[in-house]
């Protein structure tokens, strides 16, 4: 049985994608079979596991309005046993389009619930917003991943997404639950880094990852190349990090 985590965050610059990039190449390392949804028109996760947006016919955008097989919109990456359904800057505009769409919320999990039990993990990664997009991706999930960066502003709208949470969990997916607390650019040289860590593990205890993505300059890097960090500089920090995260959350799950 498949897995869905969604990652989010309407705070944007916390390390949404370079998570979902390299969590998934790492769960794939490790022998697992990995998805990513590409549901941010941004479309970097996809750029970011060398697919050229310019040249694909089915997007997820395609999968979610036209109602187009989603097996026509997955692509292979560099990283075996790791595909991915790429993003399309059109999926701005679809929002506007789901509007008037029956059961609009839960359009995203009637797409992904045929191909759910292909894969031992399926990541989404959501655009840095709480709407309709956003709330698809966490209707479809089961879980949550909520990246948090070591700074000032940390914890600034977090409450808005967890209350927006709770009314998912209330309304629409009373499976969903917050799979963990991720904490990214972390420099333990740097008090604040340690301050920001002290305060989400004393509001969320045992919700928070052991593991914390430390600043590193290969994981900003890489995505110029097209490949995760493990496959640019698997000795680097970043690439550790996200083994260890990868680990954590197959022994979480296999509880």
């Amino acid at each position: 049985m498949g897995k869905i985590i969604a990652l989010a965050n309407q705070k944007g610059g916390v390390g949404k994608t370079t998570t979902t990039i390299n969590l998934a190449a790492s769960l794939a390392t490790l022998e697992k079979k990995v998805l990513v949804v590409d549901a941010d028109p941004q479309a970097n996760a996809s750029s970011g596991l060398g697919i050229d947006i310019r040249n694909i016919e089915c997007s997820i955008y395609e999968c979610l309005i036209n109602k187009t097989v989603l097996e026509q919109g997955i692509h292979k990456t560099c990283v075996d046993g790791l595909e991915i359904i790429p993003s399309h800057i059109d999926l701005v505009g679809a929002e506007i389009e789901m509007l008037d769409m029956p059961n609009r919320e839960k359009i995203m999990r009637e797409v992904l619930a045929p191909i759910k039990d292909k894969y031992d993990y399926i990541l989404i990664d959501s655009s840095p917003s709480l709407g309709l997009i956003t709330v698809n991706s966490l209707t479809a999930a089961d879980s949550v991943i909520i990246p948090v960066q070591c700074e000032y502003f940390a914890l600034e709208g977090i409450s808005k997404l967890l209350n927006t949470i709770k009314i998912i969990k209330s309304n629409l997916n009373p499976q969903l639950d917050i799979e963990g607390f991720l904490l990214t650019m972390f420099n333990s040289r740097l008090r604040l880094s340690n301050q920001v860590y002290n305060e989400v593990k004393k509001h969320f205890r045992e919700l928070v990852f052991e593991t914390v993505i430390q600043r590193n300059i290969r994981l900003g890097e890489a995505p110029s190349m097209g490949i995760p960090v493990i496959m640019y500089d698997a000795e680097s920090t970043g690439a550790k990090n996200y083994l260890a995260l990868a680990d954590e959350i197959i022994k979480r799950n296999s509880k």
